[in-house]
């Protein structure tokens, strides 16, 4: 029987750093097995190492560029291979295109250069195909647990609080629909079993075509019930 065309679901766990995204993402990873093919890691690290970035670079708009490209380069291979029945039905990444759009805006030296730095990004080409896919994947946002707020080698920006809130902004502006978790969920089993829930929620085609399930944008964490918490 030929191969036939699937959509794929795809996951995005974005965050500032040291918010135990790759953690999470390993963990799942290796719970539902899949392949490397369809696991998307690290991407802005391999980037600094093949180009010679450093820290120091990281409010060029050549290194966020840079890593967006390779980011999106791995989304649409990997896409386009659990597309045409490789059995895979997913894609996991532990960043996503909107990543480079917020630390640009985070390394801004004023609003006019932000907006100069998002307009030079989001006009990529490749990132306007990717916000097609992303109006039908899952963006989980990790908050900061305090005591797990390392420096990483990657990026050096202390204020935690205004970096999720670029996230949110970004995220609203292109319309991508996101849940949030952090401080509320700190056991990584709690973690990968609520973002597997997640994922098993929209592999079910009966149940995400019901409006009343679908994912909402959202700025309230996921608990532990699977549930946003409300005021």
């Amino acid at each position: 029987m030929p191969d036939r065309q699937v959509s794929p679901t795809q996951v995005y766990v974005i965050g500032p750093s040291s918010t135990g995204k790759t953690t999470l993402c390993n963990a799942v990873a290796k719970s539902v097995g899949l392949s490397t093919r369809c696991y998307i890691t690290e991407v802005a690290r391999q980037v600094m190492r093949s180009k010679g970035y450093t820290r120091a670079d990281v409010g060029t708009i050549e290194m966020q560029r840079a890593i967006m490209l390779a980011q999106l380069e791995k989304e649409a291979n990997a896409f386009a291979r659990a597309r045409w029945g490789n059995n895979e039905g997913l894609i996991l990444s532990d960043r996503s295109g909107i990543d480079p759009i917020v630390y640009a805006i985070m390394t801004a030296k004023d609003e006019g250069e932000a907006r100069q730095k998002e307009d030079m990004l989001a006009n990529i080409p490749a990132f306007q195909m990717a916000l097609r896919r992303y109006k039908d994947a899952i963006f989980l946002l990790l908050n900061p647990v305090e005591e797990w707020l390392v420096d990483d080698g990657v990026r050096n920006l202390d204020n935690y609080e205004r970096c999720i809130k670029v996230f949110r902004q970004v995220l609203d502006k292109f319309g991508i629909k996101y849940q949030e978790m952090g401080a509320e969920t700190k056991r990584i089993e709690d973690r990968v079993r609520l973002l597997e829930e997640r994922i098993l929620l929209a592999q079910r085609p009966h149940v995400s075509q019901t409006p009343a399930t679908r994912p909402r944008v959202s700025h309230r964490p996921v608990t532990n019930s699977g549930r946003e918490m409300r005021p």
